[in-house]
């Protein structure tokens, strides 16, 4: 005879193992102590075996829990991707999506990503100019929505997240050390370049400017061959470069860098789609599933 699992049942055993204990899976689940023993008890008896054992005061997974854990991940996470799916509401059309060259490499296919599967009849059209530019993009109506790094917040804008400027170089380089600095300002229109200048000339520290370009692939090279540094925000550093901090820093009388902010424009008086694409990014930047 063919048999069902209770998803809700697999998902309170889950909430037990990842909390370490029935008394704190409850608080997590928003159950009474005495529902989640329930609960598990009914798993058991459904599987019927004995998924934890007592140990001490606390609870041991038992050996069929050991074996019960991979595959009960896998069933609510197809549980929930099936939910979202069949919830989320289909829509058409083109959505046009500003983003700064600084932020696209590091944040950008995630949101796409996520979106292309909710929406797949959705065609996003990528603008990739620096922020300056595509707020112009955003106040012409030429995007419906954009990311900027911003050092504030406009009107109508939210910020979605804080991130430090820092100086970066190849690891083992010495590009930090020699006078005048040599350093990868991006174009005029980049919002970094007037804060680093504006740095160096506050500690006296000549520079030159070797790459003078926004796109990251020109800068990246520069890095790479040892020839220059560069202001970049933190996050959006890729692992083969080395963040310039601590005695390295003063050793190359480097000045510290401010923060900047990841703000979200988005156009009044969008369609669903765009206002949609808006939560996947706002949910992306929170580390939490889009809700729906």
């Amino acid at each position: 005879m063919r048999r069902d699992l209770d998803i809700a049942l697999v998902r309170t055993f889950l909430a037990v193992v990842e909390s370490g204990g029935v008394t704190r899976a409850a608080t997590t689940l928003g159950m009474s102590q005495a529902a989640t023993s329930q609960q598990i008890k009914r798993l058991e008896d459904a599987l019927d075996c004995r998924l934890f054992e007592r140990q001490g005061r606390g609870l041991a997974l038992a050996p069929a829990g050991e074996r019960l854990i991979a595959q009960a991940r896998r069933l609510v996470t197809m549980n929930d991707e099936v939910w979202s799916a069949m919830r989320t509401p289909q829509f058409e059309g083109e959505v046009r999506f500003g983003v700064p060259y600084d932020i696209i490499g590091t944040f950008v296919p995630t949101i796409l990503r996520g979106f292309a599967k909710a929406q797949p009849r959705v065609r996003v059209s990528l603008v990739c100019e620096d922020s300056k530019i595509v707020r112009e993009h955003l106040r012409s109506g030429g995007v419906d929505l954009a990311l900027t790094t911003e050092m504030d917040c406009g009107r109508h804008g939210e910020t979605l997240r804080t991130d430090r400027l820092v100086w970066v170089g190849a690891p083992g380089g010495d590009a930090h050390l020699k006078d005048p600095l040599p350093i990868s300002l991006g174009a005029p229109t980049c919002v970094f370049r007037p804060v680093a200048v504006e740095a160096l000339g506050k500690v006296r520290r000549d520079w030159r400017a070797v790459c003078e370009v926004s796109r990251l692939e020109q800068v990246y090279a520069v890095l790479e061959a040892g020839l220059a540094v560069a202001p970049l925000l933190r996050s959006s550093v890729p692992q083969r470069f080395e963040i310039l901090a601590g005695a390295v820093l003063r050793a190359a009388k480097l000045p510290s860098l401010p923060e900047f902010r990841i703000n979200l424009y988005v156009q009044p008086g969008l369609g669903p789609a765009a206002l949609d694409l808006a939560d996947h990014v706002r949910a992306s930047f929170s580390g939490r599933p889009r809700s729906q």
